[in-house]
């Protein structure tokens, strides 16, 4: 049963870090971009949007398609770098550990 007790310590602690570092995410902010830096959206580490920034040149009521795909473009961008970031500090928590496939950490 030794190995049992030391087993559920291994957890707590997991469980412990696993939250200290959804706080750390929490408060990052990553910026995404699209057209060249035209659009710029940041999201913080939940993927919440914080600000959208837009070049005035795009500001032209005929192209306002073309500013909206932009803008969801720069918002996937950013969001694909919050997920890069989720799973890198995952990687580096875990300490190589493999968990089995198609097993989803809780974040």
């Amino acid at each position: 049963m030794k190995n049992l007790g030391q087993l559920m310590k291994q957890a707590q602690e997991m469980q412990t870090k696993m939250a200290e570092m959804q706080e750390r995410l929490a408060e990052t902010e990553v910026i995404g971009q699209s057209g060249a830096g035209m659009v710029t959206v940041t999201l913080n580490g939940k993927g919440e949007m914080r600000s959208v920034k837009v070049d005035p040149s795009l500001i032209i009521p005929a192209e306002a398609e073309v500013m909206e795909d932009l803008i969801t473009a720069a918002h996937n961008d950013a969001l694909s770098k919050v997920e890069a970031q989720k799973k890198e500090e995952s990687s580096k928590m875990m300490g190589g550990l493999q968990l089995p496939p198609g097993f989803k950490l809780p974040f």
